[in-house]
């Protein structure tokens, strides 16, 4: 009921910030050990603790408070659209006064969250680590980043599970630390999970293991059944947001991206098609200079394909916010 009363879709209300308190103080009550089952219809997981979904909320509150705080950050994330950027939405003073509580309680929040970070839980680790992501990715004083990190560091070297290491190994990344030693990692999981930041070390070489990812991105979106913390959708519409996010042009991505383009049976407009079209076209198409061979290969698999599949059409935002024709006609005519 949190959900439904206080965070509903992500949405922050005046009540929310003193609603995360209370949960925040009462992580350590016995009553947390509690198993319960999802009561809602599309609550079908297994019987966990409250404590569990608790800190879980707490995740989702601090991921709604921190969306707008950091433009690139946010670009990196699997559902942005740039449209969003282009008309932000004026807020009432309600709205602003909940954002910002909601932002000023987080070092509280982590206060109470840092200690299950290490329960001999595993479950409870990773729904404490699925909050801490995004309260400690918050501006600031960056000590308990640090001490936060370098306590991860330790349990990264100490566990076995892929889940939890590469859960590990994200984190780190988002929050700045050099992850170049595990771009090496014998678990691929683990080198994909480790190169998903902003930025890194290491840049060619963590281009180069998402790239790897997503030619066979299959066995990419098998190595999370269930959602790492924080994620949500198919995993390899992460991997591709962060290598659109890495590369220093389209070109260091373009083999892969039209690759993805042309199996557009399967790939996604909104998730995969439409981010790489403006990737490739991130300035706004230029009439006035002439496509690069990239892009024209680009363009061409989008009309290739569309016969099939309404690729184009499919895609019209996308198109229309890279400053192109928005019909396939209108694309032919430029090839």
């Amino acid at each position: 009921m949190l959900d439904v009363a206080v965070l509903h879709q992500g949405s922050l209300y005046t009540a929310t910030a003193p609603a995360a308190l209370f949960v925040a103080a009462i992580l350590n009550h016995p009553v947390g050990l509690a198993e319960h089952e999802g009561y809602l219809p599309w609550d079908d997981g297994p019987s966990r603790s409250l404590r569990i979904d608790l800190l879980a909320w707490l995740g989702q509150m601090a991921e709604s408070a921190a969306y707008g705080e950091n433009t690139a950050r946010d670009r990196t994330h699997w559902q942005w659209e740039p449209w969003h950027e282009e008309t932000p939405r004026q807020r009432d003073p309600d709205e602003l006064a909940a954002l910002h509580a909601c932002r000023n309680i987080r070092p509280a929040i982590a206060d109470a969250v840092e200690p299950f970070l290490s329960s001999s839980d595993p479950h409870v680790r990773e729904a404490a680590l699925g909050a801490a992501i995004p309260l400690l990715s918050a501006p600031g004083p960056t000590d308990r980043m640090r001490r936060t990190a370098a306590l991860l560091r330790a349990q990264l070297d100490a566990v076995g599970a892929r889940r939890e290491r590469a859960s590990l190994a994200r984190a780190l990344t988002l929050w700045g630390m050099d992850t170049s030693d595990l771009l090496a990692d014998p678990d691929p999981a683990v080198r994909v999970c480790a190169a998903l930041g902003p930025s890194q070390a290491d840049r060619p070489r963590a281009l180069a293991v998402l790239l790897q990812a997503l030619q066979d991105p299959r066995t990419t979106d098998s190595w999370f059944p269930k959602p790492l913390p924080g994620l949500d959708g198919w995993f390899r519409f992460t991997v591709l947001r962060s290598a659109l996010a890495l590369a220093e042009s389209f070109e260091e991505v373009a083999s892969v991206a039209i690759s993805i383009v042309t199996t557009a049976v399967t790939s996604m407009a909104d998730f995969e098609r439409g981010p790489i079209l403006y990737r490739a076209f991130s300035a706004g198409y230029d009439p006035t200079r002439p496509l690069t061979s990239a892009q024209r290969d680009l363009l061409q698999a989008f009309v290739d394909t569309d016969a099939s599949t309404s690729s184009i059409a499919g895609n019209w935002s996308w198109f229309r916010a890279a400053g192109l024709p928005e019909d396939r006609d209108g694309v032919t005519a430029l090839l």
